[in-house]
């Protein structure tokens, strides 16, 4: 069974493995250029780290999964192309870095019950080629509300998800 907890400093090695696996996942499924060129670096895990963002899912007491959960505003999502966010005046949380080993099974589902005690308004963003992830944001009721860019300038499919 899976859990979430805060990530440590001290997790980082074993969350760098997870995100190279989750790296291997996206090219081997016909996404290679979501995370390109080293990303997500160690210095922006400690980042997520730093302020008790980075979140660890853990599998028989290992580090299986990783996340960060970072609360608004996000600056990448301030402008939003094709489309509107669904709400766009309260506080928001954003999910980014999501990775796990491929034998690790619910990954998502575990993530998600654990945002419902954080928050009811979620909002993500993948790449266009990651279809493993708009299956799951479909999957767990978001919905795409447009396109936004990233600091690089590339696109990003925008997603936001209301609980009521």
């Amino acid at each position: 069974m899976l859990t979430v907890r805060t990530a440590l400093k001290t997790d980082l090695p074993a969350i760098m493995k997870v995100l190279e696996a989750a790296r291997q996942i996206m090219i081997s499924s016909g996404n290679p250029n979501q995370w390109a060129k080293g990303y997500p670096t160690g210095e922006m895990v400690l980042g997520d780290i730093g302020p008790g963002y980075g979140k660890v899912l853990e599998e028989n007491g290992e580090v299986a999964g990783y996340f960060a959960c970072i609360p608004s505003p996000d600056p990448t999502y301030a402008v939003i192309e094709g489309g509107a966010w669904l709400e766009d005046e309260t506080p928001y949380y954003v999910i980014h870095r999501i990775a796990s080993y491929p034998d690790v099974h619910g990954v998502f589902k575990t993530m998600m019950a654990y945002m419902e005690g954080v928050t009811d308004n979620i909002r993500m963003d993948t790449h266009k080629d990651n279809h493993i992830m708009q299956h799951n944001l479909a999957k767990y009721g978001f919905t795409y509300c447009g396109i936004i860019h990233i600091a690089s300038g590339a696109e990003r499919l925008a997603y936001q998800r209301l609980q009521k």
